[in-house]
């Protein structure tokens, strides 16, 4: 069953008129997922989060869900918005491609129900959502993935650096440009901007977002309905291709082939093409050599997780419209808790806020603290000798010499990479590392982290490196 509404002329109508015409149908639907929910969070939870959401409309499969602010917005986008879409999913027979939130906000009025009785029933106030929250159909571009809202530190700065030339280039700088990093570091959110941005600086170029699954499904949907051809002329006709979690490529045989073929349509018309993934192409498993280098052949940056003064930076933005209840010491006291990624501060972030609007007062740093204790990751734990195999095997190193005095050089490298991992990825003292390693001085092992620290600055194949090892200790 899907619930359609019709389309009107402009997006406060569309809202306006959608609201107005939610029928019992509608409502069961939405009743019938909340019971499905309540089962599957606490009572608080629910009583917060969900008492006072409702199903707005449906249109070609996109569920639009009304909720009582942008904090309750935020929250279940964040945290509960997989719940959501499988309950959904269950209740409309899979006719669902996707989940929007609205602000809604009500006025309750009388009503006289069938049998004369008085019963309360809410009706739309006009302060309606915005545009913004609308995924365009054409383009599947969300239009809130800009690079105003979008903050530049250390950790990203290569890869908004990259985009840059990008958009003033389309085609003709860094193409391919594969960006790649853990999730919540804000990976979308770069690759949807150059798209929005490009739309608007060129206006005559078509711009087309998607995700591997998604663009899987349509070459096998088309190879199945015998429309191979018209699958090839659907996506040869865009300008700049930007594909979403490209690593879900491995092992797709069919799909890297016709991928293979689709990329060299664009490089050879100078056409963009724009990847993501969670992982370097190196670590792609089952990734055709061919589609390697071409991820190869442009340009391809990391994101890390964000520094202190980044965190710093994310946490001023997003608490921008709670400044009643979230001061700068708040703000120091989440970004040095929380080491983690985007989403992760930003939930970290709701958690206090969320505190602070029920107590209606601003917490104190060790209300702060208190509240962040579960939400902060432990911190992983790895083992000398742990490091020792991974940094040893991507050198192609014996483990046994690093630990043995000699100068060779390449030795000499993988000691330092491992003696530096150790100190500034888990803390190990300057001493144990040392010891650990052959029974170094503790002086040698501080050279051998301020060598490296010093070759990051200038050496491009040590940045490389080491940014791909990291990711091999997550």
């Amino acid at each position: 069953m899907l619930i359609t509404f019709g389309k009107f002329s402009t997006l406060t109508e569309t809202y306006y008129n959608a609201l107005t015409m939610i029928n019992t149908d509608t409502a069961s639907v939405w009743n019938t997922c909340l019971k499905e929910i309540e089962l599957e969070v606490s009572k608080a939870n629910f009583s917060t989060w969900f008492r006072h959401t409702s199903l707005v409309k449906e249109d070609a499969g996109i569920i639009t869900v009304g909720v009582p602010n942008e904090f309750v917005r935020d929250w279940l986008l964040n945290k509960y918005n997989k719940l959501i879409t499988k309950v959904l999913l269950n209740a409309l027979e899979n006719n669902v491609r996707g989940v929007e939130y609205v602000i809604v906000k009500h006025d309750m009025k009388p009503k006289t129900d069938e049998n004369g009785g008085l019963s309360m029933m809410s009706t739309p106030s006009r302060e309606l959502p915005l545009a913004d929250l609308y995924i365009n159909k054409e383009d599947n571009l969300n239009p809130r993935y800009t690079f105003d809202s979008f903050i530049v530190g250390p950790f990203n700065e290569l890869g908004y650096a990259a985009a840059q030339a990008i958009i003033a280039r389309p085609g003709q700088s860094y193409n391919p440009f594969f960006i790649y990093g853990n999730t919540g570091l804000g990976k979308t959110h770069l690759i949807q901007a150059i798209g929005n941005t490009i739309k608007i600086k060129h206006p005559a170029k078509k711009v087309h977002y998607i995700t591997l699954e998604k663009f899987a499904m349509d070459y096998i949907n088309a190879v199945h309905n015998n429309k191979a051809n018209t699958f090839k002329e659907k996506y040869r006709k865009y300008d700049v291709l930007i594909i979403d979690d490209i690593q879900f490529i491995s092992k797709m045989e069919k799909t890297q082939e016709e991928l293979f073929h689709l990329f060299n349509a664009f490089y050879e018309n100078g056409k963009q093409i724009v990847f993501s993934s969670d992982k370097h192409p190196n670590y792609i498993t089952g990734l055709e050599a061919r589609l390697h280098s071409r991820f190869s052949q442009g340009m391809i940056v990391d994101i890390s997780e964000p520094d202190f003064e980044s965190r710093v930076a994310i946490l001023r933005a997003k608490a921008a419209n709670h400044q009643n209840f979230i001061t700068p010491e708040i703000i120091s006291a989440i970004a040095e808790s929380v080491e983690g990624n985007i989403r992760e501060l930003e939930g970290s972030l709701n958690s206090v806020v969320c505190h602070a609007e029920l107590k209606g007062r601003v917490p104190s740093i060790a209300d702060v603290k208190n509240l962040l204790k579960n939400n902060v990751r432990p911190k992983k734990n790895v083992s000398v000798a742990e490091v020792v195999k991974i940094v040893a095997g991507f050198y192609s190193i014996e483990e046994n010499l690093i630990y043995d005095k000699t100068r060779r050089k390449e030795i000499v490298k993988a000691r330092q990479m491992i003696m530096y991992i150790l100190r500034e990825m888990f803390n190990v003292s300057y001493p144990l590392i040392g010891q650990k390693l052959g029974g170094k001085d503790h002086t040698t092992v501080i050279h051998s982290c301020e060598k490296i620290k010093n070759d990051l600055k200038h050496d491009p194949t040590i940045v490389s490196e080491l940014e791909q090892l990291k990711i091999m200790f997550k």
